[in-house]
């Protein structure tokens, strides 16, 4: 059970400590659906706010999908911003997206096909504020470094802190991840996630439950291998001209001072919250305050 803070305590701590079951299959109201049609197919997504405003693309990690940002949404609408968000190709509903649409057409999932269809939404929305969610935190590091241009910041949310063998150090499963193969090493993780060992609330596992229904499994695998071999971006990151953010929940899955060390690497700002793996989804509010400071910073 949450703790409610203080009155006198960060009014947006509070929110987030007065957060009760959420509905994570209903959109906030005002936040349309879509497709966006990137190089890899059919993208769905979500966004929210005046398209003339300056952007925010949000973008999901393995097994993640358009509705881990919804709490946020409505806030970074309010202030001024154009949110977008959208489900990674392969996964949930943008399960039809995939290599074999690419031209030409190749056999796996890998990182030029997601920082292709980053890019893609990039060009359309862009320069924008992205915030790269774990998995997609890699993808958001590699387009940044290809395309400069069209970023406004860049936000690491949970994004693993070191290259190569990124899995190496994660609780309960990561020990095995070295020893075994791709495949392996995802029915690993989709059988830890579907045994909730992060205990979240029943709502929020009948989403999860749900979207294994429709993800691709070879885009999990496949995602999973490329997550087992990192790159290790810190140095061109560190030079690169945009404000940077990471941010973590203070029980994530990469010990907190593995975080502290990627973000002083790479000269960013750093926040921790009292939360697991998922800020955006258990401390939405502080964590969208943090963005909307940063947003500014930039500007």
């Amino acid at each position: 059970m949450r703790t409610v803070p203080p009155a006198t305590a960060d009014p947006a701590a509070v929110r987030d400590a007065e957060l009760g079951e959420v509905d994570w299959f209903a959109l906030p109201d005002g936040a349309v659906r879509s497709r966006f049609p990137a190089p890899s197919g059919p993208l769905a997504a979500v966004s929210m706010g005046d398209p003339g405003g300056p952007a925010v693309v949000l973008v999901p990690g393995a097994m993640g999908s358009k509705e881990d940002f919804s709490l946020m949404l409505p806030e970074l609408a309010s202030a001024g911003y154009f949110a977008f968000t959208f489900d990674l190709a392969g996964q949930y509903e943008s399960a039809g997206a995939g290599p074999e649409h690419l031209c030409p057409p190749r056999p796996r999932y890998d990182y030029d096909l997601f920082t292709g269809d980053l890019a893609a939404v990039l060009s359309a929305y862009g320069p924008a504020h992205v915030v790269g969610y774990s998995f997609a935190g890699i993808v958001a590091q590699l387009t940044l470094l290809q395309r400069p241009d069209l970023f406004r910041s860049i936000t690491l949310l949970g994004c693993p802190p070191r290259g190569g063998q990124s899995f190496r150090g994660v609780s309960r499963i990561g020990w095995a991840s070295p020893l075994v193969g791709d495949r392996i090493s995802a029915d690993l993780i989709v059988w830890g996630v579907q045994r909730n060992f992060i205990h979240a609330p029943p709502g929020r596992m009948a989403l999860v439950a749900h979207r294994f229904t429709l993800t691709r499994k070879e885009s999990i695998r496949d995602m999973v291998g490329l997550m087992r071999h990192a790159p290790d971006l810190r140095t061109p990151l560190a030079a690169a001209g945009v404000p940077k953010f990471v941010a973590v929940g203070e029980h994530d899955v990469w010990p907190l001072r593995l975080h502290r060390e990627f973000a002083a690497d790479i000269g960013a700002s750093f926040a921790a919250y009292g939360s697991g793996h998922s800020p955006s989804e258990e401390s939405p509010y502080q964590f969208t305050r943090d963005l909307l400071r940063l947003f500014g910073s930039a500007a």
